[in-house]
């Protein structure tokens, strides 16, 4: 741990490498904490620790999302910051935990000054962002947000597991009924960029306009399974084959578009998947984002039907399920300012950038205001297990934050 004197920018840092280790790691050698797994309750419980060191009461709501609160001087609407705890397979270690380590300090600051603000301050550690365990992402956001409506307890993970089954023993075994009905203030996410921007034009944070618009769909490619030494070319129907000439429809769709627009197969799972059996079956995934709606889905578009047509000349059966749909999210326009004025204030760059990547904040806007401040990760690399954050830039969100309450304070008892 960091010693007793080290920056709140350094604690975080540290407290994000002890959590990509194990007992908070579902692999050995690299990062992977799935929602609900063993890894999961055991950095839930670390976690609940630090927010109590930095005075925070401490709960978990029926979505299993770690809440610490920090009373202000008046009842009313609490600020939220916060960001998620889950973590992809091999990821790094600053993707989510660090915007929550970052707010757990901000209030740690408070409380070393004896100073409470008039309204209360909650951090919220979201169990599920990532999608790390069910097919679905944000789903504890979503319940936060009361917009969690296509789920089913009943979908399962690779193992098996049943969400409902993988609930047993949290206080959400029968329903993720996390629904916020108290206002909120707003809500504030620091996060890494995931992107090289910043770092690009020797910046340490930004802020965020708004973010993406994302489609995800589940294709399964069903074609014939054969001997792979008897099964002449012109007979054959290659799922595999098939879902690869898909991909290379993917790549090409998202390049002639708008600079924004990205398309991506992140997974590809082929059967029977023996070197001498042609595969007869493929389950993959697609995913396409832009900032502008239309161009999302008319990409979309082009690649499915284009898809079918290549299923078609091939012989081969193609579905597609839509497994995620969310709008982009734009950031609020006054919280962004104030964001902007803090940087200037405090020395840097007040440089504006839109997310193409989705955040917890994007689901948060539809009970109140966000706002984010994005933090310099080096060479854009996220999602990996090179992900990096240097220590003086996230003393520099730190204090970011720290203006920002103090603006929030300013504004809330003019």
């Amino acid at each position: 741990m960091a010693e007793r004197g080290t920056t709140g920018g350094a604690r975080a840092v540290e407290r994000c490498r002890t959590l990509g280790r194990a007992p908070y790691s579902d692999m050995e050698g690299g990062l992977f904490r799935a929602w609900l797994s063993s890894s999961f309750v055991a950095a839930q419980k670390a976690v609940a620790g630090w927010m109590a060191d930095a005075g925070m009461d401490v709960a978990t709501d029926p979505a299993t999302n770690l809440i610490g609160r920090y009373e202000g001087t008046q009842d009313g609407p609490a600020l939220m910051i916060g960001s998620h705890l889950d973590s992809v397979r091999d990821g790094g270690f600053y993707d989510g935990p660090l915007g929550i380590m970052l707010g757990i300090e901000a209030v740690a600051a408070l409380k070393a000054q004896d100073r409470r603000l008039p309204f209360p301050i909650e951090i919220i550690a979201f169990g599920d962002e990532e999608g790390s365990r069910f097919p679905a992402a944000m789903l504890t956001s979503r319940a936060v947000a009361g917009t969690l409506e296509d789920y089913s307890l009943e979908m399962t993970d690779a193992e098996g597991v049943t969400l409902r089954q993988a609930l047993q023993g949290f206080p959400a075994d029968t329903a993720l009924d996390a629904a916020r009905h108290a206002p909120a203030l707003a809500y504030l996410e620091a996060h890494i960029e995931q992107g090289p921007v910043l770092e690009a034009e020797g910046l340490a944070l930004g802020v965020v306009t708004g973010i993406a618009a994302q489609l995800r769909y589940r294709l399964t490619v069903s074609g014939k399974a054969g001997h792979a030494g008897t099964t002449s070319m012109s007979l054959r129907n290659d799922a595999l084959a098939s879902a690869a000439e898909i991909i290379l429809l993917v790549e090409r769709t998202a390049r002639a578009g708008a600079e924004d627009l990205v398309a991506t197969v992140g997974f590809i799972d082929a059967k029977p998947g023996a070197a001498n059996i042609i595969p007869g079956r493929v389950d993959m995934t697609l995913d396409v984002r832009a900032l502008d709606p239309s161009v999302r889905d008319g990409a979309a578009s082009v690649i499915l039907d284009g898809a079918q047509t290549i299923a078609q000349r091939r012989d081969v059966r193609l579905t597609a399920e839509q497994i995620h749909d969310l709008p982009a999210s734009p950031c609020d326009a006054g919280l962004a300012d104030t964001l902007a004025t803090v940087l200037e204030q405090q020395g840097h760059s007040p440089r504006r950038l839109a997310s193409g990547a989705g955040h917890d904040a994007m689901v948060m806007e539809a009970l109140c205001p966000t706002a984010m401040v994005f933090i310099r990760c080096r060479g854009g690399v996220s999602h990996n297990p090179q992900e990096h954050v240097e220590i003086q830039d996230a003393e520099a969100a730190l204090q970011a934050i720290l203006g920002f309450l103090d603006k929030l304070e300013v504004t809330h008892d003019a």
